[in-house]
């Protein structure tokens, strides 16, 4: 495989926020940075939408860093390109031996080229023919194509020369950081890491509450989640995790209120003490992974009671979407086969048989009067939360 030098990396949308673009470009810089600082020192500089991220030392995995790469919000390309002479038999040399790293047989390809460095003899158009014939003259089986071509060569030629015949596509989105905070309900279900994973690609900073009810859910359903945390963590940059101890809260909820009623009441306590944590740590915003019809408790009625207990927003980013479309974002982002290991969370060791479907808010808040002290039992929980920095 052909040594990598440099990466380039293409901006997404951020390239079109205006003059808010530099801070969306230094945010995006600090979490590149955050990605691939353990591998070695590199220099990240930014250029028209674009970022060069060059190794300042020997022994680099690059290839590592590139694959870290494709996992950082707000990059739209991942480009590994080689730095070589600004003369053009160099140029031409090096553009044919990047090729021969690719398989061309039966492809098509075109060479763009940007001169940066006017005082060189060639300019664009003229550098793009030499090389293209190059890359002709010592590649079989190649053909151009100007419009739609397979493989895109571009040279760039600035104070030094670099070109890169592959580009990887990157994860897009915002850089994770530039949209606030958020508190996700992270279960060990398929669904909240997924709606995790949407938020935090809109640049949305997450914190994460998970409940644990032992001796009902093991330790290994708390390693799942933590599992499961960590697996979004590689897109969502850090999270803390917030166990929350849930074993007491929801037996007296057992005990108290009639069966049916239980899972919609479990929600708003949950909701309540999600909401709590956010505001500790300045979130404006709690996220679920409900879908609407899923389940008993994510009916419209279900849904409405359980908002009704907060005052902070409720975001769903799964809301609309059917379970095999939640499913494919799982596998595409490798939370599905940790989701659907058999360790089961609080949310379903204790569903009843025939939940309410469509319960009434009023009927649900004079059911709630039978708990004992929520409010303390809700401090007395957050208190005694283990906090994991994932």
């Amino acid at each position: 495989m052909q040594k990598i030098d440099l990466i380039l990396l293409k901006c997404g949308e951020i390239s079109l926020k205006g003059l808010n673009r530099p801070k969306f470009e230094q945010k995006l810089a600090e979490n590149v940075a955050a990605a691939i600082g353990n591998l070695g020192k590199f220099s990240i500089k930014k250029s028209q939408s674009m970022l060069y991220v060059e190794p300042l030392e020997d022994g680099i995995n690059m290839q590592e860093a590139v694959s870290r790469l494709k996992k950082v919000f707000g990059i739209a390309n991942i480009c590994p390109a080689v730095r070589c002479d600004k003369d053009m038999e160099s140029i031409k040399k090096t553009a044919v031996e990047c090729m021969k790293n690719i398989d061309c047989t039966d492809r098509t390809f075109k060479v763009e080229s940007k001169r940066e460095d006017k005082k060189f003899p060639l300019n664009s158009p003229q550098i793009s023919r030499e090389v293209g014939g190059a890359i002709l003259k010592n590649m079989s089986g190649l053909k151009v194509d100007v419009h739609n071509p397979d493989i895109l060569v571009q040279v760039e030629v600035r104070k030094e020369a670099y070109i890169f015949a592959e580009k990887f596509s990157g994860a897009g989105g915002m850089p994770v950081g530039s949209s606030g905070r958020a508190a996700l309900l992270l279960s060990g279900g398929i669904d909240s890491p997924v709606a995790g994973w949407m938020i935090a690609k809109r640049g949305v900073k997450l914190d994460a509450v998970y409940f644990h009810s032992p001796p009902y859910t093991s330790e290994r359903a708390k390693d799942k989640v933590i599992d499961l945390a960590k697996i979004v963590a590689k897109y969502a940059r850090n999270i803390n995790l917030y166990v929350v101890p849930f074993t007491d809260i929801q037996l007296d909820i057992i005990e108290k209120c009639p069966k049916n009623y239980l899972t919609v009441i479990m929600r708003r306590i949950m909701m309540r003490i999600a909401e709590k944590i956010a505001v500790q740590n300045n979130d404006t915003a709690l996220i679920t992974g409900e879908s609407i019809g899923q389940v008993a408790s994510q009916t419209m009625e279900a849904l409405y009671c359980t908002n009704s207990a907060v005052s902070m927003p409720v975001f769903r980013p799964c809301i609309g979407m059917d379970k095999e479309e939640i499913v494919q974002i799982s596998k595409k982002i490798d939370t599905y086969e940790t989701s659907i290991q058999p360790y089961e969370d609080c949310c379903t060791i204790f569903v009843p048989k025939h939940p309410k479907t469509k319960p009434k808010l009023d009927e649900i808040i004079e059911v709630e009067k039978n708990l004992t002290d929520i409010d303390g039992m809700i401090e007395s929980a957050i208190e005694n939360a283990e906090i994991i920095n994932i």
